[in-house]
């Protein structure tokens, strides 16, 4: 019978495999390995008989077996499941973890192992793409339940990242071994990223092997209807030719539209031959072919009639596919650095609009004082804070944490932004703001997106503090030197369709300090890997006991950048502070 988890024991099985799930993937780049112990992993959860991770292949658009436990060799080794084919071509086809109960129930079923009655399919998606399927197939009806389902979805996307690099690596292995068997010319080429000096040094390299006396590289324009000279050498002197062909016309063109290599040794006798220098006598014209696409054509030319040989054809055709790979890494290069700079302005601006978009200072009130900082890991990030007046000397304060990173991190920061603000006239509480948030984001569901949020509403007339958590860390209360964890937790906004959420009140006295922070504080690594941890941040925050807010936000920021000194920041990183001001410090606030 299948083991059902409860939601105590899935919660604490969850974290150790997750820990363990980076550990495989951050370890080998071996495939078979990869896999192997991706299988170890997932019966640790899921006491499984029949196994198998099934791998897309883009181009056929099938799931082959690269890895099973339980099924019959002859079958694995030959099955091709077409996209949309039986219950792992459904969860390929629609990115969704399909759970069959009883599977003689459903035709969809493609029998291959004798008296299977359930089946848990669950895709492996990697930057939003299907790469494979993880399949685990029981004799027993209703083995598998919502528990295993979940479970095996948290990990799939982990596991899909450590597969694909896994197939990345074997590719790029096997590149390698082939770029080594290049020669001199080839290797120095590949070094050369400007596209104006690479087209040159083809030209002087070339010499070396072919004694000619004119020569031309004609690159495809962006219509890819015709070439045009972008380099060309006559006696050693360069010439600006701004001739353009159109592909088929002459022999250059031919050679394009052909794809083939094309020695004339003398062109008064080749029809094809259109004249552009009255000293040709001879040409050898060869295209540049890339991933199955001519990108252009080299083109030799000589004084001489029958001067290029058979030879000379070959050593050029042999050249010719890694002079193509080198202008396109070039070509490559020039559009990433325009394209580079454009983003460095569009991040630069991003940044900006992000950090005008918190508060540009802080809220003053008679009884509280505040603190706050968020530093992104990257240009921009997925973090926030906002504090948001309400009357009667009330003010709203929000802490929040997306999904993800970078621009579109930061772009659903910002919808959760305005969704908070254009809900903060009605002065909702903490729990139904969350609500409200929630449905708001359910509403305009983005597949994958989510935010962990504290929402607390400060009442300074009653020193009183509510709170409500969507899935950030526990806050901390500090009382007279004591440290508290608030228990308040959550699930994550815009996941679920209806969710409820606790509310917590805190009648505060002077002296105390509130702090919220984002995953990024806890989470920072340092070169061992240890984690910053949630020990390290209390006790910064009880030395703090007795000092302004700030003292807080800067103490920790300040440890935490020491502890992951080195270290390239992987999460976004946010920290509030309020505390309860004393007696004089309201009077002199007030004096103010």
């Amino acid at each position: 019978m299948g083991s059902t988890l409860s939601k105590t024991e899935q919660h604490l099985q969850v974290e150790p495999l997750l820990l363990e799930v980076a550990d495989v993937m951050a370890t080998s780049l071996d495939l078979e390995t990869t896999l192997r112990r991706v299988a170890e992993i997932v019966r640790k959860v899921i006491d499984y008989e029949i196994f198998a991770i099934l791998l897309l292949h883009e181009k056929t658009q099938e799931l082959r077996f690269r890895f099973q436990i339980g099924y019959p060799a002859e079958f694995a080794e030959r099955a091709r499941i077409k996209v949309g084919e039986g219950f792992t071509g459904v969860a390929a086809k629609e990115g969704k973890a399909v759970l069959i109960g009883d599977v003689t129930r459903d035709p969809r079923y493609i029998a291959a192992v004798p008296n299977v009655r359930s089946e848990l399919a669950v895709p492996l998606t990697t930057k939003n793409r299907v790469i494979g399927v993880i399949d685990l197939e029981a004799r027993d009806a209703d083995y598998f339940q919502e528990e295993h389902k979940r479970l095996l979805m948290l990990i799939a996307s982990r596991i899909a990242a450590g597969i694909e690099n896994a197939q990345l690596y074997t590719r790029s292995t096997r590149q390698a071994r082939i770029l080594l068997l290049l020669n001199e010319i080839a290797r120095e080429l590949s070094s050369i990223l400007n596209l104006d000096e690479l087209l040159g040094r083809i030209a002087e390299l070339l010499r070396r092997l072919i004694d000619y006396q004119m020569f031309s590289i004609l690159l495809i324009d962006s219509s890819g209807e015709k070439l045009e000279h972008r380099f060309s050498l006559r006696f050693n002197e360069n010439v600006h030719v701004k001739q353009e062909i159109p592909l088929g016309r002459g022999l250059v063109g031919r050679a394009a539209q052909t794809r083939q290599a094309i020695l004339v040794p003398d062109v008064s006798k080749d029809p094809r031959y259109v004249a552009g220098n009255a000293e040709t006598r001879s040409e050898l014209a060869v295209p540049l072919i890339y991933k199955d696409k001519v990108v252009g054509v080299l083109d030799l030319e000589h004084t001489r009639r029958g001067f290029f040989t058979d030879d000379h054809r070959r050593t050029m055709v042999t050249l010719a596919a890694q002079v193509a790979i080198a202008i396109e890494n070039a070509r490559l290069y020039e559009e990433i650095a325009r394209q580079e700079r454009r983003l460095e302005r569009d991040l630069s601006l991003a940044r900006e609009l992000q950090m005008r978009l918190l508060p540009q200072a802080l809220p003053k009130t008679k009884h509280l004082e505040l603190a706050a900082k968020f530093t992104p890991a990257r240009a921009i990030g997925g973090d926030l804070y906002d504090f948001i007046p309400y009357s009667l000397s009330r003010l709203g304060i929000v802490i929040g944490d997306v999904s993800g990173k970078g621009a579109p991190a930061a772009i659903y920061a910002a919808l959760v932004s305005g969704i908070l603000r254009s809900h903060a006239p009605i002065e909702p509480g903490p729990a139904e703001m969350l609500s409200a948030v929630n449905l708001s984001l359910a509403e305009r569901r983005i597949e994958a997106q989510f935010v962990s949020l504290i929402y607390a509403v400060w009442d300074d007339e009653h020193r009183a503090l509510l709170v409500a958590n969507s899935g950030l860390p526990r806050p901390v209360l500090v009382r007279d030197g004591k440290i508290t964890v608030i228990e308040t937790t959550g699930l994550p906004l815009g996941l679920f369709d209806s969710v409820d959420y606790d509310e917590f009140r805190f009648d505060m006295k002077p002296g105390d300090i509130f702090v919220f922070f984002s995953d990024g504080i806890l989470d920072a690594r340092n070169r061992q890997g240890e984690l910053f941890g949630r020990t390290r941040v209390e006790k910064i925050i009880a030395d703090c006991s007795g000092r302004p807010a700030d003292c807080v936000v800067d103490s920790l920021f300040k440890a935490v950048a020491e502890h992951s000194a080195g270290v390239e920041t992987f999460d976004d990183q946010t920290v509030v502070a309020i505390k309860v001001k004393d007696g004089s410090a309201a009077r002199a606030s007030k004096a103010k």
